[in-house]
């Protein structure tokens, strides 16, 4: 029969996992019942490009509008906000994929491509595993 060698550090190991797993649930608790929709309207840049979009929201449905595309023919649905997350799916040369963003702070977002289709498409292949970092310019 095996035998903990370490018995008092396996009995913190477990009480910091349940105080962190504790903490990050009343964390996203009180951030998850503050509505954040209204910080998502404005005019958003790709931090380091000219590309820029409009963002309106309304009873957490948020429209996008193309401001500097950067030649880049696109279409986009209403997207849905769920707490500080937002979906888009968007269709751009032959690929459909959903745009996922999070807003990190009031002018901060993280985007990225949560699904696309098909895959072997160069688009999907250089999306894969990247981000961009879009802040807001302009308020409305």
């Amino acid at each position: 029969m095996l035998k903990n060698i370490y018995p008092r550090t396996t009995l913190f190991s477990s009480r910091l996992c349940v105080l962190l797993i504790t903490c990050l649930a009343l964390n996203a608790n009180s951030y998850g019942q503050e509505d954040l929709s209204a910080y998502w309207n404005g005019v958003w840049n790709a931090e380091g490009t000219l590309f820029t979009i409009g963002v309106s929201v309304e009873d957490s449905v948020m429209e996008v509008e193309q401001i500097e595309s950067l030649g880049f023919l696109w279409t986009s649905k209403n997207g849905s906000i769920e707490g500080n997350v937002v979906r888009v799916e968007v269709e751009y040369a032959g690929v459909t994929g959903i745009i996922q963003a999070e807003l990190i702070d009031p002018n901060t977002a993280i985007a990225f491509a949560a699904t696309c289709l098909p895959e072997f498409m160069v688009v999907c292949a250089l999306a894969k595993d990247r981000q961009a970092v879009f802040r807001r310019v302009e308020s409305q």
